[in-house]
């Protein structure tokens, strides 16, 4: 195994960038592993609620190297994003894996010649990949690399949705969200309270943010209409909507939260003690997908309620 990049050098990441905090802490990972504000909402971190969901494990896929973000695929498939090395580095390595909905990975280099690629987003029949500054696109039927977008100024392009029939990507390293058009990629909105921008979620007329800085979960429906739903999340990562109400947000070191419709803050999963990390969380119908960056496994949960 070769060394990467530390927690620490990616708290130290956070400290010399402007609003950034870094989105993982890589590790290595093994070649074979275990199967302004309108209102603010927002609640301190609760152990259990009443009304929590829990999390059913339904299978661990193994053998991934730094995966980071997921997204659904043609046919109920998923794609992997797979770091392979530092998260800022343009080494090259990165790649997307493809899994099939019942855990079987179908390609683990399913496309390649990516350098740090995290979050990811199908629109159409297009894959769009968030890599560090650019985001690379693929045709999400067969993989075959599309076109490359660099966000100038861009300087940790982490998690990406579309919201109102455009494709948006967080940047972590500047507090802002961008938005990809015609014309090209054009500023969205920015905010020094986005500190350590990650996870973005379009449902319908609001776009739901995560920050890692202080931990929020944020609804923004446009310039002065924001509002903080719950708050002490630190290091948030991926967003998902929970069936029944409530959503689900990833704290990258290693937790799961539901956040309830009054914005109470409950703790589902914490494996910070067993070093698995739970990164860019996305819900697909009831089905929760998360990598984990550390120890190289992708897990999927089913959302089960009383």
């Amino acid at each position: 195994m070769r060394p990467i990049a530390t927690a620490a050098a990616l708290v130290a990441l956070a400290v010399t960038l402007p609003a950034c905090s870094g989105d993982d802490t890589p590790a290595d990972a093994p070649d074979a592993v275990e199967t302004a504000r309108v209102k603010d909402a927002a609640a301190e971190p609760a152990t259990a609620a009443s009304s929590a969901p829990g999390l059913e494990q339904l299978w661990m896929a193994t053998g991934f190297d730094a995966p980071e973000g997921a997204a659904l695929g043609p046919e109920g498939s998923y794609f992997i994003s797979n770091i392979s090395g530092d998260a800022v580095a343009r080494d090259g390595n990165g790649f997307i894996s493809k899994v099939a909905a019942d855990g079987t990975v179908l390609m683990m280099r399913w496309a390649e010649g990516l350098d740090a690629p995290k979050g990811m987003v199908v629109h159409g029949d297009t894959l769009y990949v968030a890599d560090i500054g650019q985001i690379v696109t693929f045709d999400a039927h067969n993989g075959t690399k599309l076109d490359t977008i660099v966000i100038e100024g861009a300087e940790f392009l982490n998690d990406m949705t579309v919201w109102q029939d455009a494709v948006l990507v967080s940047d972590s390293g500047t507090g802002s969200i961008h938005r990809l058009t015609a014309e090209g990629p054009q500023l969205l909105a920015a905010s020094e309270g986005w500190g350590g921008i990650n996870g973005l979620l379009g449902d319908g007329d609001r776009l739901l943010i995560s920050t890692m800085g202080q931990g929020l979960l944020i609804e923004w429906r446009g310039e002065g209409a924001e509002r903080v739903l719950a708050r002490g999340m630190i290091e948030a990562d991926g967003i998902g909507l929970v069936p029944g109400g409530g959503y689900l947000v990833s704290s990258w070191p290693g937790e799961i939260h539901y956040v309830s419709e009054d914005g109470q803050v409950t703790t589902l999963q914490d494996t910070k003690a067993d070093g698995i990390l739970q990164n860019d969380l996305s819900v697909f119908g009831d089905v929760v997908i998360v990598p984990n960056w550390v120890p190289g496994t992708v897990t999927a949960w089913r959302v089960v309620r009383d």
